[in-house]
């Protein structure tokens, strides 16, 4: 049966009642050309940098509901998708009553997030097959449960997981589901924002790190119904995304072409790396990937991974992970990179 969504169940007492910071900045609209500014105590001295950012980073939100043909109040930015995961933590998880629902293996900040909020994590562990078991995660749901954290393309399996099944638990759960797609541009799949006019629950998070290319400037984006969206501008920092990192957000977003030309690199040298292993003893398993990476389980992982180190090469054990036993996760880089790595990988054999 599907389960009816209203926000106002799910958001923190809290937070209801609570009025955002109003900062200077968000008190006008203006390019700022023909203004004198004497509102918000910044040394008056040109630096480039000297005054403080749009607070809602105006000029950037605009490019990318251009982009997703959606409305700016349907977008949220914040100081990487870290930042965005913990406002939706804060504006609906009432600590030490609520819990939440992840699919390890998976993306760790969830779980450590859920304990800095101190927010129950319930685990429902993927299939062997690194699928969702939908019949087991809503079985784990009860009436404090707000949140179901789906990574698709998941981190570390590299799969994207089917639509029917995250659209099962976006109809039978009346709490928020978050689809995580740091990884979508990599997949071939559409993106669930495109579902968001259809589904008042969920929420979807991308990132400027990975196809972007921009990992050092720490800039997350969060698409969701305009309600949703209201809630977490609440809670939001007022200055979350600095100047540095909206000019050249703004920049790269522009750069369309040279972004999918890179993304088309990346997916050509995952094929050839993925070509590679398989031609290698030590190598048990390659795990479909719709990612930038590919996980493989190894006869020693433990072993793999320092012969590569003692190779200049680092990779990622996730050997600690559930269902995850002796593998490695490989990232994608350059051509140059990658052919050295191959080199270096036939020699382990």
């Amino acid at each position: 049966m599907t389960r009816v969504f209203n926000i106002e169940n799910l958001v923190r007492e809290t937070v209801k009642g609570l009025k955002p910071y109003s900062s200077a900045r968000d008190e006008y609209v203006s390019d700022g050309s023909q203004m004198i500014f004497l509102d918000a105590n910044e040394n008056p001295f040109d630096s480039g940098l000297n005054r403080y950012p749009d607070p809602q980073q105006r000029s950037l939100k605009a490019l990318f509901a251009e982009q997703k043909q959606l409305s700016e109040k349907n977008i949220l930015l914040g100081n990487g998708s870290d930042e965005v995961l913990d406002l939706i933590f804060r504006a609906f998880c009432e600590p030490a009553v609520d819990n939440i629902i992840t699919m390890p293996p998976t993306y760790g900040m969830y779980k450590v997030l859920a304990g800095i909020n101190a927010v129950e994590n319930r685990e429902v562990l993927l299939t062997l097959d690194f699928e969702l078991d939908v019949a087991q995660i809503l079985e784990k749901v009860d009436d404090r449960t707000k949140i179901i954290f789906v990574c698709s393309p998941n981190n570390p399996t590299g799969n994207a997981f089917s639509k029917s099944d995250v659209t099962r638990l976006l109809k039978n759960f009346r709490g928020i589901v978050v689809v995580d797609e740091a990884y979508i541009d990599f997949s071939g799949q559409e993106s669930w924002v495109a579902s968001l006019q259809d589904c008042p629950n969920l929420v979807v998070t991308q990132t400027m790190s990975k196809a972007y290319g921009m990992a050092g400037i720490r800039l997350g984006i969060c698409y969701a119904s305009e309600a949703i969206i209201t809630v977490l501008n609440k809670i939001k920092p007022p200055y979350n995304v600095n100047q540095l990192t909206q000019y050249q957000a703004l920049k790269r977003v522009l750069d369309e072409t040279m972004v999918q030309e890179e993304v088309e690199v990346i997916l050509k040298e995952r094929n050839l790396l993925v070509d590679a292993l398989n031609g290698l003893d030590f190598v048990k398993k390659i795990y479909p990937s719709n990612s930038n990476f590919v996980l493989v389980k190894v006869d020693d992982a433990s072993k793999r991974y320092k012969e590569l180190l003692d190779a200049q090469v680092v990779v990622r054990n996730r050997s600690n992970q559930p269902l995850c036993e002796n593998t490695l996760r490989f990232t994608v880089g350059t051509p140059e990179e990658n052919k050295k790595l191959i080199v270096i990988l036939k020699a382990l054999n």
